[in-house]
């Protein structure tokens, strides 16, 4: 496993990359009305009525927040670039 941090919308996004697949971690805080979805290559959060979008390769990806913290997972290597 390697691990990278870079920026999803000023907010810190780890980059952990495994043999099959990568994985985003950002802890976007506690929202209570907070939802994200995968939409052609963008992940897109909402949260206190303010949307942010963070592009990601396209393909198998999966997206979803859990006590305020937001994960993206991409299967079979995605997320290379």
């Amino acid at each position: 496993m390697t691990s990278e941090q870079q920026l999803f919308d000023e907010t810190p996004l780890r980059r952990f990359e495994y043999d099959d697949s990568v994985v985003f971690a950002a802890d976007v805080g506690p929202a209570a009305d907070a939802s994200v979805d995968v939409v052609d290559g963008t992940v897109i959060v909402v949260a206190d009525g303010h949307q942010y979008e963070q592009e990601i390769p396209a393909g198998d990806a999966r997206a979803f927040i859990n006590h305020g913290v937001l994960t993206i997972e991409l299967s079979d290597g995605e997320g290379d670039n």
